[in-house]
């Protein structure tokens, strides 16, 4: 934190010293507010560069939530299990979820800061500031931001830099067009609801991307290192018979369209890809470490699990473990999925997106696949369908009732018998005090199924807290972003 402040107090000396510094002069920038929604990828704009200018920005939230979850263990249990000669018995005590108070969560806090650097080019960084990950505020990425190249020579390649936009940097990474609509950590004025997608695709690697939007056609073309937190130390590979020998980039694109047809209708239709030949872990759906959405979801209270082993002998031993809470005040959200692919990922997102007059609607269809697990390249595969339908009214829009479906279904190894399935319905009312200010109420029901009663081995495992596993109630909402 004392960086921040040191780095906070840089800024605004170098304005004192240097009077033909400006804030907020910046080019082809979405906003952080409500004129931010609906705006995908990059944007341009015909804002007269004007010298350097500083931007200066934030976010913060508060959520008071009103959830209980429930599944289907029961308090005490005992399994028998013979194999080889042996008699396994497991008594499970005092096994109970873990209530969660009607009570306020941590808040999220980020800040936003950036120079417009020359004409055509920015700089931009993100910090959070208060996350539940972390204790200690952290950056979450930065990148700069190229939309021409008069830096080179005045007017080079400016009939396509006309159209193109290059990013480079640690940033957030442009897989599909869902994480445009969701929230992340102190920002979640973009999203219509408190949830974000259950397999929710983000992460920030160091790369680069290359957009061409003309005519209504959009694309991107990124590569990334494949790496989410960045080092040179040696790295070392799980043994197996397909083992990685090397890790290797990630590959990101998106194609597709986006029209504003008349004053009242705007289509948009696109499709992105994301692949990683070698990896020890998929970022993709593992990385979103602050993300924001539902805490303190279908954890245990501490309880007793006792293995007594009978061998042919008749020789008895007893092992008493002490299973403690599963919660985490430092635990990336939770009510989330994550099909923990391994070696290698490949991921396909379609999302259409149309909004005629006050009435949206946002689909999502993600087709994931990966390695079963570290060491082999057996393929396994996760699939998520979502979809939303708000209505915004009143004279400036400033109001709106929403509604959300979304389900994953996919094993969690091919060693499992069956596919799990999440699926969530949530339903939300938000009204926009100013366009930096919003306030929503929004109602959840999530349900799990096809979870098995225990974890680990069969026959000496915790209970899972997933069995049976649903939770739902209310949360309230305040965000305020600028």
């Amino acid at each position: 934190m004392k960086k921040i402040y040191i780095l906070f107090i840089t800024v605004i000396s170098t304005f004192t010293v240097q009077a033909q510094v400006s804030f907020g002069n910046m080019q082809n920038q979405i906003s952080r507010g409500k004129d931010g929604i609906n705006v995908f990828d990059v944007q341009k704009d015909d804002r007269e560069f004007k010298g350097l200018s500083i931007d200066l920005g934030g976010a913060f939230n508060m959520d008071f939530q009103a959830t209980n979850s429930f599944n289907d263990q029961p308090a005490n249990s005992t399994t028998t299990t013979t194999n080889g000669g042996t008699t396994t018995v497991r008594t499970i005590t005092g096994y109970r979820l873990m209530n969660t108070e009607n009570n306020f969560t941590l808040p999220g806090a980020d800040l936003y800061l950036g120079a417009q650097l020359f004409d055509g080019v920015r700089v931009n960084l993100d910090v959070y500031l208060a996350s539940r990950h972390h204790n200690d505020a952290y950056v979450k990425g930065g990148y700069l931001q190229i939309d021409k190249l008069d830096f080179i020579k005045k007017d080079f390649l400016a009939d396509v830099m006309k159209y193109a936009t290059i990013k480079i940097g640690q940033m957030e990474n442009n897989f599909g067009d869902a994480h445009f609509r969701g929230s992340d950590n102190g920002n979640t004025i973009r999203n219509a609801f408190v949830g974000n997608n259950i397999m929710y695709s983000f992460t920030t690697e160091m790369g680069m991307e290359v957009y061409y939007n003309r005519s209504g056609w959009v694309s991107m073309l990124g590569v990334t290192n494949g790496n989410l937190n960045q080092s040179n130390e040696e790295v070392f590979y799980t043994t197996g018979p397909n083992t990685n020998t090397t890790h290797s980039p990630s590959i990101l694109a998106k194609f597709g369209y986006d029209k504003q047809v008349s004053p009242d209708l705007r289509i948009r239709l696109t499709g992105s890809y994301y692949h990683n030949a070698n990896l020890g872990n998929a970022n993709i759906y593992s990385a979103n470490r602050s993300g924001f959405g539902y805490w303190g979801i279908l954890n245990n209270n501490a309880y007793t699990n006792t293995v007594t082993r009978t061998d042919a002998n008749g020789n008895v031993t007893i092992t008493n473990t002490d299973v403690p809470t599963s919660f985490s005040k430092t635990s990336t959200p939770e009510a989330t999925f994550n099909p923990n692919f391994k070696n290698w990922a490949t991921t396909y997102m379609i999302n259409p997106f149309v909004k005629y007059k006050g009435l949206e609607f946002f689909g999502t269809i993600e087709l994931a696949s990966g390695g079963d697990k570290a060491g082999t390249d057996d393929k396994r595969t996760a699939n998520q369908y979502a979809t939303e339908l708000i209505y915004r009214f009143g004279k400036t829009e400033q109001f709106y009732l929403g509604g959300k479906y979304n389900t994953v279904s996919g094993k969690l190894s091919n060693a499992d018998a069956k596919e799990v399935t999440v699926d969530k319905f949530e339903a939300s009312a938000g009204w926009f005090m100013t366009k930096n200010i919003l306030a929503k109420l929004n109602y959840v029901n999530q349900n799990y199924k096809n979870y098995s009663q225990f974890v680990g081995n069969p026959a000496t495992g915790n209970a899972n807290n997933f069995y049976g596993g649903k939770f739902n109630g209310l949360v309230f909402e305040a965000v305020i972003a600028f």
